[in-house]
């Protein structure tokens, strides 16, 4: 399908491109359309020094403005407001969309950033499992701020644009040349039928890599959107469905969405595709639903999408049995669902749901933190469970579509710390002394120290089901293992003690010793260093 489209403007018009072939963007390339002028980069905008990874997130924010990025960076200001941090306490976002580019058919994906975070980006996708080859565009300091960057860029999807291969390439900004306003959006938006999408993904940008995901599944489907305004796409690979579909937006366990599938049979609807999808056609399908799940509510830009596509968003998800029973009610609700397939729907799953909770019950003060998404539907799980939660921290901003969660949460006891650092994480730990802490990696170490039982969020809670009767008691037995290994941190911290800890930590040749003396001395050295640059901020 050929189509051209009409140039991207407004925030997320800086993307269009995305799967399986090394590039080499070579002098001798070939390419086949107009030759166009070589594009002048603000070459004032990247001429102070710091102006690479070492650099300040707000020394990078100010060349970016400076060098056209200004709406960009004002669209993702808004969509992702920041929190006490003013930059990503995790992995690099660009993990996010990186991660979603990889998982779709057909989609090339390139970046464009230092050669030592393109290293680390392909090393971490690879890390989880990602079996796909990552283009990347090398630049230096000369080709950065002539344009000639863009020029090979621009080279490189020229020769990556085989319709035989690929119905669409990603291309990447990460924090350098977004920073020195390396304009993806003057990229053709489609090459011999092949879709091109090019986004930015500064971290100074863009607070999570989860956030990073709504980025790019917004930029497609804006695309796909405007496709479908222009005339017939495809279908999807199974077929249009005969029954009205529910999308669900954000990642999830495999088993989730056949399970959300059999709760929404009743009510005569059917799941719709997940947003970020696997394949281009899949967009389509998603455009098409009836209504639109926000399972995961940071995805802002892709709300807008929907809504722009005319569709209602729900907020929340079928999780434990009040979670289940107020979604099955505002999905019906949205759909025209007659009243008694609404209740039949509860009266057949609701009695399952208490039956597997009962069932599996955990008894436990548990403090909950992650950077997924899915923190406030985890707790809501673990209480219902029988777990007292008091602390719910997310890396994720504080929308609409999470209010239901949160007021539900709240009103059992639970602090919901949106766009919680990890310092406040960690504070919580200290506080409510948990029987369990469940988080990221630093503050599963920290427990340890403790000798609390931890468990690491990302892959020992997000790598299960949690939705319907599957997702009831998926979580009771991770836990109340992980529980049952308190008397062994006990026998641990007695027998080893106060050894390694402090200014005894790391490895010695002979027992350490504590050293006022070079203590006080550095301390005054810190200070003065600080004195020093306050009163250098002054001048």
């Amino acid at each position: 399908m050929n189509v051209i489209l009409p140039r991207y403007a407004g925030a997320i018009a800086e993307s269009v491109v995305g799967d399986h072939v090394e590039v080499n963007v070579a002098s001798d390339a070939t390419v086949t359309d107009a030759v166009v002028a070589p594009l002048a980069i603000n070459a004032a905008a990247t001429r102070a020094d710091g102006l690479g990874c070492h650099a300040g997130a707000a020394e990078l924010k100010t060349a970016a403005n400076a060098a056209g990025k200004s709406e960009i960076l004002d669209r993702y200001a808004a969509d992702y407001p920041k929190g006490p941090h003013d930059q990503p306490q995790s992995m690099c976002p660009a993990f996010g969309s990186l991660r979603v580019g990889l998982r779709m058919r057909r989609t090339a994906t390139i970046l464009s950033g230092s050669a030592c975070c393109v290293y680390g980006l392909t090393f971490t996708s690879h890390f989880y499992g990602a079996r796909r080859t990552v283009g990347y565009v090398p630049f230096n300091s000369e080709t950065l701020v002539t344009g000639k960057l863009f020029e090979d860029i621009r080279k490189a999807v020229f020769k990556l644009a085989d319709p035989a291969l690929y119905d669409t390439i990603i291309i990447t900004n990460l924090c350098v040349p977004t920073a020195s306003g390396v304009p993806l959006d003057l990229l053709p938006d489609e090459i011999n039928g092949v879709r091109i999408i090019g986004i930015d993904v500064p971290g100074f940008g863009v607070p999570t890599h989860a956030e990073a995901k709504d980025v790019l599944a917004a930029a497609m489907l804006e695309y796909a959107r405007k496709e479908v305004e222009q005339g017939p796409v495809q279908a999807p690979r199974g077929g249009r469905s005969e029954r009205p579909t529910v999308a669900l937006v954000g990642e999830m366990f495999p088993a989730d969405p056949v399970g959300i599938g059999m709760m929404l049979e009743p009510l005569g609807l059917a799941a719709g595709p997940v947003v970020p999808t696997r394949e281009w056609r899949e967009l389509y399908a998603a455009l098409d639903c009836s209504v639109v799940a926000a399972i995961h509510p940071f995805y802002t830009a892709s709300f807008r999408q929907f809504d722009l596509a005319g569709r209602k968003i729900i907020g929340s998800a079928p999780v434990g049995h009040d979670g289940t029973e107020a979604w099955l009610e505002s999905i019906g609700t949205a759909c025209n669902v007659a009243r008694d397939k609404i209740d039949a729907a509860k009266n057949r799953f609701l009695p399952m749901i208490r039956a597997a909770l009962a069932a599996k019950p955990i008894d436990a003060r548990i403090t909950v933190s992650g950077y997924e998404g899915s923190e406030l539907l985890v707790a809501r799980l673990l209480i219902e469970s029988g777990a007292r939660v008091p602390y719910v921290g997310t890396a994720c901003p504080r929308t609409q579509w999470s209010d239901v969660d949160r007021q539900w949460l709240e009103g059992r006891g639970a602090r919901v710390q949106y766009r919680a650092s990890l310092e406040m994480d960690l504070a919580a730990v200290g506080e409510f002394k948990p029987d369990l802490a469940i988080g990221t990696t630093p503050v599963v170490q920290k427990a340890k120290q403790l000798a609390i039982p931890s468990l690491y969020f990302t892959n020992l809670i997000s790598a299960r089901p949690l939705f319907g009767v599957a997702g009831a008691g998926s979580l009771a037995q991770v836990v109340n293992a992980a529980l049952a290994n308190q008397s062994r941190f006990d026998e641990m911290k007695a027998f080893f003690g106060d050894v390694g800890e402090g200014h005894a930590a790391g490895v010695w040749e002979n027992t350490p010793r504590e050293n006022p003396a070079f203590r006080e001395k550095y301390r005054k050295q810190i200070e003065a260093q600080a004195k020093k640059r306050k009163a250098e901020e002054m001048i």
